[in-house]
C-alpha cells in the first residue's frame, strides 16, 4: 500500500474521499502526533464541516435549495450551490411516509446517506427532533452518513407542542459534547408550534447558542420589522425560510443562512402533477 494507507482495505466511499484530498496530508501519513491513523474519510468529513461552518456569513447568506434524493441533491450541485441541504418533508414523501418523524429514522437516515455518496459538497441533514434519539446514537447516526451538518428543531412530535426550552437546550448541549465538529442549526418553532412570541423566540435562540448551537432557525418568521430585531439580538447566525424575502433583502437585515425547505419540493410534485394532468388531455 501507499503511503497513508494502513489498512487492509478502502470502501468505495473512502476511495473517493483520497482522490480529493490535497497531496500534503500524505506527507503525514496520515498519522496523528500520537500515533493514531486518522481515517481519510474521517479527514474529509472534518473538512466538510469547517467549509459548511465558514459560510455562515451574516449579510451574506449561504443559500440552501433543499433536495429530497440524490438526483435533486446533485442538480443543486450542478447549478452551482456549494452545499446540500436536505428536506425531511421532501425525504419522508419519496419514502412513502408524512413529515414530521412519520418515517422511520433508519430510513430517513439512509436516504441522507445516499444523498451524502451521490455529491461532492458539504451535506446538511434535516434531523427533524431526533427522532427520540439520545445525543450519542443521534451523532453517530450523522457521523455514519457523512453528514457536515443538522438541523434540530424544538417541537415534540408527540404531542404536537413546544419542548420546554431548558430541556431541550440540555439535549443540544448533549449533543454537542458529543461531537465539537457538527454543525448545529437549531431550528426555533415558535412561530409555527407555538404562540409566535418573539420575546421567547430570542430567548430560545440565546439559550440553544449558550447550549452549543451554530445557528438558529426561527423557521416562517417573516415580519421584516421582527425578523430584523431577532436577526438583531440572537447572537449568533439567524437562518431564515425563503418566502421571508429576497436574498439581497435578507443579506441587508443580516441573515447568515437562507433555506428552501420543502419549498422546491413541492413546487416540483405541483409541476408534476401539472405535466400528468397536460398528459390525461
Amino acid at each position: 500500500m501507499g503511503i497513508g494507507h494502513r489498512r487492509e482495505r478502502v470502501d468505495e466511499d473512502e476511495a473517493l474521499a483520497v482522490v480529493e484530498l490535497p497531496l500534503q496530508l500524505f506527507a503525514r501519513d496520515l498519522v496523528e502526533p500520537r500515533g493514531h491513523v486518522v481515517s481519510v474519510r474521517a479527514l474529509d468529513l472534518a473538512s466538510r464541516r469547517e467549509r459548511l461552518r465558514s459560510l455562515h456569513l451574516p449579510g451574506k447568506p449561504l443559500v440552501l435549495p433543499n433536495a429530497w434524493d440524490a438526483a435533486s441533491a446533485r442538480a443543486v450541485v450542478a447549478a452551482g450551490f456549494p452545499v446540500v441541504a436536505t428536506t425531511s418533508a421532501g425525504v419522508a414523501n419519496a419514502l412513502g411516509y408524512d413529515d414530521h418523524e412519520d418515517a422511520p429514522a433508519e430510513e430517513m437516515f439512509a436516504a441522507a446517506a445516499r444523498i451524502v455518496r451521490a455529491v461532492d459538497v458539504p451535506v446538511t441533514v434535516d434531523s427533524e427532533a431526533g427522532y427520540g434519539l439520545e445525543p450519542a446514537a443521534l451523532v453517530a447516526a450523522l457521523r455514519d452518513v457523512g453528514a457536515a451538518g443538522c438541523n434540530l428543531e424544538d417541537t415534540d412530535h408527540e404531542t404536537k407542542t413546544l419542548r420546554e426550552i431548558d430541556e431541550h437546550a440540555a439535549w443540544l448541549r448533549r449533543v454537542r459534547e458529543q461531537d465539537e465538529t457538527l454543525v448545529i442549526n437549531a431550528r426555533i418553532d415558535v412561530f409555527l408550534t407555538g404562540d409566535g412570541d418573539l420575546d421567547e423566540a430570542l430567548r430560545r435562540a440565546h439559550t440553544y447558542f449558550h447550549a452549543g448551537a451554530d445557528c438558529v432557525y426561527p423557521i416562517t418568521l417573516s415580519d421584516r420589522g421582527a425578523l430584523q430585531r431577532f436577526v438583531t439580538e440572537a447572537g449568533g447566525p439567524v437562518n431564515v425560510l425563503a418566502n421571508a424575502g429576497s436574498v439581497a433583502e435578507l443579506g441587508e437585515l443580516g441573515v447568515a443562512r437562507i433555506s428552501h425547505g420543502a419549498l422546491l419540493y413541492r413546487q416540483t410534485i405541483e409541476q408534476f402533477a401539472r405535466s400528468l394532468n397536460a398528459l390525461s388531455g
